[in-house]
């Protein structure tokens, strides 16, 4: 899954180079190998402070943006990586990203270094440190934050994998488009599930954001 990922991810025109950011627990050994055999840039860091880790993985090269990418979206769209880093730099603002408008499962940011920096130094809160760019868009008044809307509302689309049954989801699209067409599109999903609804059934019972909710019951209630 995760080199189905990686493969789509190197499409986009914007990302100058690919690292992948995992916990140096040994159950994620096999990932720092397949990285190698790819020859793909691993980064190993804690396993709960996703901000650290994320943040210890761009300093060696303190790049002006970096895009952000979740290992759980392996139907991500180049061509959406590029607009939201578009928006970004175009802009002049903190941190963009693709809006709930888009299906779960093609999530991505891009973020000014120093505004990563300053998440890294001040995040205090469990939620903060575990999603990387929370302490960032939860303070709209201090940071300037922009999602990207697409034109229909497909909020109601989960192409994410946490659970068994968005794996079957998103097999199922592989196995329908990738033999004629490796390099298949956002567009292309869409047409599948508009000629094959049922497919959206298939996880469909699942909300977006659940682990998120988990992080925030876990903080310090003040």
């Amino acid at each position: 899954m995760l080199l189905h990922q990686l493969d789509r991810v190197r499409r986009s025109r914007s990302i100058d180079e690919l690292v992948v950011a995992t916990s140096i627990e040994p159950s994620d050994d096999a990932i720092e190998t397949l990285c190698a055999a790819e020859g793909v840039r691993c980064f190993r860091g804690s396993l709960h402070d996703v901000l650290d880790r994320f943040y210890q993985a761009a300093l060696p090269t303190r790049p002006d943006y970096i895009v952000r990418l979740t290992g759980d979206c392996p139907l991500a769209d180049p061509e959406l990586i590029d607009r939201v880093v578009d928006l970004l730099i175009t802009s002049g603002i903190d941190i963009a990203g693709a809006a709930p408008t888009f299906p779960d499962g093609l999530d991505v940011e891009a973020i000014r270094f120093s505004t990563l920096e300053t998440a890294w130094k001040e995040a205090v809160l469990p939620s903060d440190r575990e999603h990387v760019s929370l302490f960032i868009v939860r303070q709209p008044d201090r940071f300037r934050v922009t999602g990207l809307d697409n034109a229909v509302d497909l909020s109601h689309m989960r192409w994410t994998v946490d659970e068994p049954e968005d794996f079957d989801l998103v097999r199922q699209i592989y196995e329908a488009l990738y033999p004629a067409n490796r390099a298949f599109t956002t567009k292309d999903i869409l047409a599948l599930l508009n000629a094959k609804p049922e497919l959206l059934e298939v996880n469909r019972k699942f909300r977006r954001n659940e682990g998120l909710e988990r992080s925030l019951a876990k903080d310090p209630q003040g």
